[in-house]
């Protein structure tokens, strides 16, 4: 088996156990204040994070060295509150509607990459950006006589997102994808720490069972993703992740009854290609860059 076969197999397998943990998540949501949810769940995530830093070379001193501390600390707090949204997004919008409109991401990322990273954008990805965008408008479109305020939800966490994987970007001119982690999983539980005793509620047996599965998939989601990004670059790992809107929309509508309305798939389909196009065309533009270096 080739390494590039490996590297789509662990991919396809973090994208399969973070839909899962999703639709857990909502469960508990649904019962329990997400910001409580998600400090069990970081408590894992930096547990797992500094036990991995542990066994790189040089120990965790080393992992935890930083050109960009600051960049570092805002990345891991805008990540944590994203959880947050994510998780309140799915218990109040649902699954599928919440990741179509997460799935407007990599648009946002394009569109705010202009005026913070300085990168050109050219008439092909302006087309994409703005038939995305038009594929978002579609899947906000009001069914009844009123917009759904909730929606705005899903639409702030998604421009969060994409200023979280902005300032990765930025940081990631410095220092080490694993240092970057190392941040990412040891501010997010320290942010959430500081928040989180104050939503704390007594969880039912069986709900602490579930939020095990919670802490487990998130330890080994992140794990997978960490082996897929050590053989496969950005641009072939992004159009996986659309898989997250097939898995939520069949769960959602399998498990928790929600219904996707004709705007909504619709809109999604659009969000998708011209997501992939944004993707593909920044690749395309960052090889001939490197390869005029």
């Amino acid at each position: 088996m080739t390494s590039k076969t490996q590297g789509y197999i662990f991919a396809l397998l973090a994208i399969t156990i973070f839909s899962l943990q999703d639709a857990i998540s909502k469960h508990l949501a649904t019962a329990y204040p997400p910001i409580f949810v998600t400090m069990i769940r970081y408590w894992a995530f930096a547990f797992f994070t500094i036990i991995l830093a542990s066994k790189m070379r040089g120990g965790i001193k080393a992992t935890a060295r930083t050109k960009r501390p600051l960049l570092q600390v805002t990345r891991g707090v805008l990540l944590a509150v994203q959880v947050v949204l994510a998780i309140t997004c799915f218990a109040m919008i649902g699954l599928a509607r919440s990741q179509a409109i997460f799935s407007a991401t990599p648009i946002l990322i394009a569109l705010l990459a202009m005026p913070i990273l300085g990168e050109r954008v050219g008439w092909r990805r302006w087309a994409a950006i703005g038939a995305g965008l038009f594929g978002v408008l579609l899947i906000l479109k009001p069914e009844g006589e009123f917009f759904d305020v909730k929606l705005l939800l899903a639409v702030i966490s998604c421009f969060n997102f994409a200023f979280y994987v902005i300032a990765t970007r930025l940081v990631s001119r410095d220092d080490s994808s694993m240092t970057s982690f190392f941040y990412t999983g040891v501010v997010g539980g320290v942010t959430m720490t500081l928040i989180g005793p104050f939503y704390w509620s007594w969880m039912s047996p069986g709900d602490w069972g579930w939020m095990a599965l919670v802490c487990v998939t998130s330890i080994s989601s992140h794990y997978l993703l960490i082996r897929a990004y050590d053989v496969l670059d950005a641009a072939a790992v992004q159009p996986l992740t659309y898989l997250s809107l097939v898995y939520a929309s069949v769960i959602g509508m399998a498990v928790y009854d929600e219904t996707l309305s004709l705007n909504t798939i619709i809109g999604s389909i659009i969000v998708v290609a011209a997501g992939i196009f944004t993707v593909w065309r920044e690749h395309v533009v960052g090889s001939r860059a490197t390869a005029a270096n």
